[in-house]
């Protein structure tokens, strides 16, 4: 099974008064961008994709976006990662891509991880991420011996690297922003689990209750899932599982009830769901 690896380090290096991804941040733009990976299910031995996607990126747009994935290795490997439809445009324009491409990838299958790079030495910041949509697809394929029922979570976490070459301070931070008279504004992230669950998908009782963005556990987040698929449907969505798991309040669709509910539970008003 192939491994694709491109060294972000190397390849950014030669970037690194433009790239976001190989600097320390110096400021926060008091601003969230959601990164957002996707759910999808797959019997043992075949095929998968998941999206990424970024929502609410602020109208000064993102010069640089970089990120790990962490997924269970016994469950799945990542054959590879191409861009999605959000990073079009600056690719063709900017000439620097012949010699360091826009978007770069590397796949740690045997350490159970993946980082993604997108950075572009455009200053014109109209070919710069703007708004919302898929960044790229996750392909991958769902072990063999993986069982009916077994689930890799795909966690969006920081790239693991240093900060600096010379620094040994390890990098904590999720990379989305631009530089602003040399210094590097950074947005605040909200990163949330994606899921590859081994089956058909056709069984969608729910699996855990409240659990509204499959990522195994019942949190504010998830409370946060509902509310925001609730207030604006066409931009937010739950999974058919996600679902499930979200209608906790006398089974009769998802509503406000069964987001308070969640909040409660985190909160520890009450013992369960």
């Amino acid at each position: 099974m192939k491994t694709k690896k491109i060294v972000i380090g190397t390849m950014a290096a030669a970037m690194l008064s433009l790239s976001v991804c190989s600097l320390i941040p110096a400021a926060a733009a008091g601003e969230t961008v959601q990164i957002t990976a996707g759910n999808a299910s797959a019997k043992a031995g075949e095929e998968f994709e998941v999206e990424v996607t970024l929502a609410d990126i602020p109208d000064s747009g993102a010069r640089g976006c970089s990120f790990s994935i962490e997924f269970d290795n016994s469950i799945i490997t990542i054959d590879d990662i191409v861009a999605g439809e959000l990073t079009n445009g600056a690719g063709e324009n900017d000439e620097s891509a012949s010699l360091i491409p826009t978007f770069n990838i590397t796949v740690e299958n045997d350490e159970g991880f993946a980082s993604v790079m997108w950075s572009t030495a455009l200053d014109d910041s109209k070919y710069w991420l703007k708004g919302e949509g898929v960044l790229c697809t996750v392909k991958g394929t769902v072990a063999s011996t993986a069982k009916d029922g077994d689930k890799s979570t795909l966690k969006i976490v920081p790239v693991k690297r240093n900060t600096n070459s010379e620094s040994g301070i390890p990098n904590d931070t999720i990379d989305c922003g631009y530089l602003k008279d040399g210094v590097i504004v950074n947005y605040d992230i909200e990163a949330v689990a994606g899921s590859v669950t081994v089956g058909d998908g056709n069984d969608i009782a729910a699996s855990l209750k409240g659990d509204a963005n499959c990522d195994g556990v019942v949190t504010i987040a998830d409370a946060a899932a509902i509310l925001q698929m609730i207030g604006n449907p066409d931009k937010y969505s739950l999974s058919e599982k996600g679902t499930a798991n979200a209608d906790v309040v006398e089974p009769a669709g998802i509503t406000a009830a069964d987001a308070i509910e969640i909040q409660k539970l985190d909160a520890g008003l009450i013992d369960k769901l």
